[in-house]
């Protein structure tokens, strides 16, 4: 991941995501035995005209996404309920533990910018200076991110997103605060800066406002109030970095980036005056690249496991167009770089078991000048941020484990390490807050499975033996890390076990693990979602007696969940699933068409996997399900359809499964909004609470 990527990611709120997982039935010696096919899955493989539809099959058809998708009336039935009180008062409190992002700094240095949801939605914050008092910069409820600042620091770039429907739009501010300036924002587009141009007369940036699975790069003129085409060829294409042809010259050659599938890239060069695209690595790989120019003429910086196991970093030289390695070969990830707009470091992170370390490189030796005072920070994750233009400045984030993250700044220039503000933490000792350890369960085939486990002190377990909940992280690529997370010590507090495993298809363990469940392979590793309840059952147990088990994840976590109550039915005893993914062919036809191109490589082709597809989704199983199931979903999500989370609902009660849904009018793919966080965390404890220890 290449440093604007990285920003990019860092500077989303949390919330429960996951994307959508599938599997084969267990094996024989599996106590869930494989059933009948239902309805749904036979109707789906094309049963006959006439047959009758089985008990499983959905009677709610659905097309598209968004709140356009289905009736108003049918959100506002399912709209949440109000919490119990001391529930309520919990996750408001929690939530007041937080910290901003790591920040971006001024040309001068003298002033930070940060994204902060003290309101209740992320907005921007300035400090004009360390441990100054912040001021802010943007309201209302639509959240908003500062994207770049001016090169001489007169104006941010600010993208703003409505009711998460993930079509931001793109925005101009004085440095000083007051009104936008709209550079782009049209309902259903997404507007996405790329750059702006050295002389700060440009603002480069992309959007799919001519076909929705395709993206136009523009050229916005500031002096004119103008736009342009910069580049129209039909994909989705994005900027990685540039290089202006002179001083004065209003031309580049754009380091472009092709996505052709999840984490797979080929990259070219378009020189703006020539109109000239070059071919430059990864055409017709369908391999995993980042990118961006390096110090030297002729030379990029790429970040790929093409040539290995694992992410490294690489010199790629024009002339000898081939890879050669910066950095030393380890049984790591590299998972994210930056090089700053002066190229003279250059800044990496090293993905250690789900611990981020960073190491600093000189741009043109490539020898390691990561400096002392950074060297000594610790925890569970010690992040680069962004560095000035000038590269003297550079910010970086640390968090503990113990504690929200804590942003710094070091100075190249004089060796010093300042601490800019400082988290907040009222009325909580987060001294007492349980660290994640890294644990592993076996699989069925003897594979050892890592997993990150939180456990309250025993006298303080809602029962025993202590109940536990299971959380499937989103992706389905990404990675459960350790660090610190008031959310998930809320569950603690309760009295709970909280494990996080990182599945086959994670990120974070090698090319093998991440694609080994890519697709129809996906039926190899399913097991490893059932396996985990399998292993607290046998080990964890109290004078002879297991544990009570819950399972829940959001978006792939979200419909590992559905596969866990559905699939592998019995192995858990309640189940909270938020945007997951209830039939993987439903999703992949109205989930947001740039998506769908984007997810077809992990989840499989509609057309050519087809059977695979239907054998791995939930709603293949649901005639199984026998425990209690809660759902929750966003109406106006692109990328999980509320439609997914109405049709299991459909098939849940009419087999009068102990469920519940819940639809956020004004929520996407998770909450954001800290009143509808509240409600989302609140009742999945509730529910938990509820039904593994039968109180209410």
């Amino acid at each position: 991941m290449s440093l604007p990527g990285l920003l990019a990611l860092l500077a989303l709120p949390f919330v429960t995501l996951a994307a959508a997982c599938g599997g084969e039935a267990p094996p024989a010696e599996s106590p869930h035995p494989r059933q009948p096919l239902t309805g749904a899955l036979r109707d789906a493989l094309g049963a006959k005209a006439g047959e009758a539809k089985d008990a499983g099959a959905p009677d709610r058809p659905y097309s598209g996404h968004g709140a356009g998708s289905v009736p108003k009336e049918v959100i506002a039935k399912f709209a949440p309920p109000p919490l119990p009180e001391d529930v309520s008062r919990t996750f408001q409190s929690m939530l007041d533990v937080r910290a901003p992002s790591s920040g971006r700094l001024s040309p001068d240095g003298k002033i930070m910018y940060l994204t902060w949801n003290v309101t209740g939605s992320n907005q921007l914050w300035r400090l004009d200076g360390p441990q100054r008092f912040p001021t802010q910069m943007t309201g209302g409820e639509d959240p908003t991110i500062l994207r770049e600042i001016a090169p001489d620091g007169s104006f941010l770039v600010l993208s703003r997103d409505r009711k998460g429907e993930e079509n931001p739009g793109l925005y101009l501010q004085d440095a000083k605060g007051g009104k936008l300036t709209t550079v782009s924002h049209k309902p259903g587009v997404q507007s996405e800066l790329q750059f702006v141009s050295d002389d700060g007369r440009f603002i480069y940036f992309r959007a799919n406002d001519v076909k929705p699975n395709s993206y136009v790069l523009y050229r916005y003129d500031r002096t004119k109030n103008e736009r342009e085409v910069v580049f129209d060829q039909e994909g989705i294409w994005a900027i990685a970095d540039y290089r202006p042809l002179g001083p004065k010259s209003p031309d580049s050659k754009l380091l472009l980036q092709k996505e052709v599938g999840g984490d797979m890239s080929e990259f070219y060069e378009w020189d703006t005056a020539k109109k000239a695209l070059t071919p430059l690595f990864g055409q017709g790989e369908r391999e995993d690249y980042d990118a961006a120019y390096g110090a030297k003429d002729g030379e990029i910086i790429v970040r790929t496991p093409h040539l290995g196991e694992f992410q490294r970093l690489y010199r790629w030289d024009s002339a000898q167009r081939k890879l050669t390695p910066i950095v030393p070969e380890i049984p790591h990830d590299v998972f994210a770089f930056g090089i700053d707009r002066s190229k003279t470091h250059i800044a990496y992170s090293i993905n250690d078991n789900g611990y981020t370390r960073i190491k600093i490189l000189d741009a043109r030796t490539y020898k390691d000048v990561t400096p002392p005072a950074i060297a000594k920070l610790a925890g569970d994750h010690v992040r680069f941020g962004a560095s000035t233009r000038d590269g003297r400045f550079l910010a970086l984030g640390v968090d503990t484990g113990k504690a929200p993250q804590t942003s710094y700044v070091y100075d190249w220039k004089t060796g010093s390490l300042t601490s800019w503000h400082v988290p907040s933490t009222p009325e909580i000792d987060t001294s007492k807050f349980a660290m994640a350890k890294l644990e592993t369960y076996p699989a069925r085939d003897g594979t050892p499975i890592p997993m990150f486990v939180r456990r309250p002190d025993p006298s303080k377990c809602a029962a025993h033996p202590c109940p536990v909940l299971v959380h499937f992280h989103g992706g389905p690529e990404s990675q459960e890390l350790p660090g610190f997370s008031p959310v998930k010590q809320a569950f603690v507090d309760a009295g709970f076990i909280l494990v996080d495993p990182n599945v086959r298809g994670s990120k974070g363990y090698g090319k093998k693990w991440l694609h080994a469940a890519d697709g129809p392979k996906r039926l190899d590793v399913i097991t490893d979602i059932e396996d985990v309840s399998k292993y607290i059952r046998a080990n964890w147990t109290e004078g002879g007696k297991a544990p009570k088990i819950g399972v829940w994840g959001g978006s792939y976590g979200g419909y590992s969940t559905l596969i866990a109550m559905t699939m592998f039915a019995g192995a858990y005893d309640a189940g909270a699933s938020v945007v997951g993914i209830g039939n993987l062919l439903t999703f992949l036809e109205n989930t947001a068409p740039y998506r769908r191109i984007l997810r077809i490589n992990w989840y499989g082709d509609p057309e050519r996997d087809r059977e695979a597809l239907l054998k791995l989704s939930p709603i293949t199983y649901v005639d199984r399900v026998s425990s209690p199931l809660l759902v929750l979903q966003g109406a106006t999500d692109p990328r999980v359809p509320v439609g997914e989370a109405l049709q299991i609902h459909d098939v849940l009660q009419r087999k009068k499964v102990p469920s519940q849904l819940i639809v956020f009018a004004d929520e996407g793919h998770g909450a954001q909004k800290r009143d509808n966080r509240v409600l989302q965390f609140g009742h999945i404890l509730r529910f938990f609470t509820e039904h593994l220890l039968g109180s209410k």
